[in-house]
């Protein structure tokens, strides 16, 4: 039986995101410490453990059929590469920074100046679409001391909290880019490997609308019953089942997880009471 191959980062916080999607999908991986290459007990996958830089050449090449990676890489090193799915963790910006003390008015500051970047085709490409010529140094890592050491007078880099550059007295001035963590593809997929794909789509699908959505049980007067349905959003309509006290019913149904704080005081106020707020598992629709 054929076999879908996937990379994921070797290291970090996404590959704990990517061995965590994988094992919400039901999907077992047996990995050792160190160890770059896993099975899986109950799917028929194996997987690589990589550096980041180096998934997208090895997608281009077959090597692997799917990874899990951040957009951004793709962006510097695989714009030909497709995205099945979109996964919403591992989220950052790619982002242009300064000194703090450095006055800032617009990218045309940044005209003739050196940046130092991981980066290099992204800032390329963002510096051409706004006519800024710069002198882009490359570095691989720790590019926020930089301008510290005199070796720039900005720099590009993966922004998450914004606390490294906090740290280096640097402040950020431009976003080039959002990116998030996506699942790519490799041109050469085989058609069996690309039916396995289409399983493990589905099955990510249902992890992450779960992950997006809380199971919501409340207790209402039946003369408020109509009124709480038009509130609540639900996946078609709302479950309302009779209570043993006589003139209440229970509500449940299912609410898009950023959403439910904007509606709670309208529950309250339409009535609502023991109000209950539950995680889902899985959310096949």
């Amino acid at each position: 039986m054929s076999k879908i191959k996937i990379a994921i980062q070797k290291s970090g916080r996404l590959n704990q995101d990517s061995v965590q999607i994988l094992k919400d999908c039901g999907i077992s991986i047996d990995n050792g410490k160190d160890q770059l290459k896993a099975a899986t007990r109950n799917f028929p996958m194996e997987v690589m453990f990589l550096r980041n830089g180096d998934i997208p050449q090895y997608l281009r090449d077959g090597v692997v059929d799917i990874a899990i990676i951040g957009e951004n890489v793709l962006v510097e090193k695989g714009q030909d590469i497709a995205i099945a799915e979109r996964l919403n963790f591992s989220k950052c910006k790619v982002s242009l920074a300064v000194p703090k003390d450095v006055v800032y008015n617009s990218i045309k500051d940044l005209d003739g100046k050196r940046i130092a970047t991981s980066y290099p085709n992204t800032v390329k490409e963002y510096l051409k679409e706004k006519g800024i010529s710069a002198d882009l140094h490359q570095i691989s890592g720790s590019v926020e001391i930089a301008p510290n050491i005199g070796l720039a007078d900005a720099i590009c880099d993966i922004v998450s909290s914004g606390s490294t550059l906090f740290k280096n007295n640097l402040k950020e001035v431009e976003v080039m880019l959002t990116s998030e963590a996506v699942l790519a593809v490799s041109p050469s997929i085989s058609d069996e490997n690309r039916s396995i794909l289409q399983k493990l789509q589905f099955r990510i699908q249902a992890v992450l609308k779960a992950r997006a959505s809380k199971y919501v049980l409340l207790n209402a007067p039946n003369d408020k019953i109509d009124r709480i349905v038009d509130i609540l959003p639900g996946m078609r309509s709302p479950t309302v089942l009779p209570l043993a006290e006589k003139g209440w019913s229970s509500i449940h149904t299912v609410v898009e997880k950023n959403k439910f704080w904007d509606i709670l005081d309208e529950l309250k106020a339409e009535g609502a009471e023991g109000i209950l707020v539950c995680p889902i598992e899985k959310m096949v629709l």
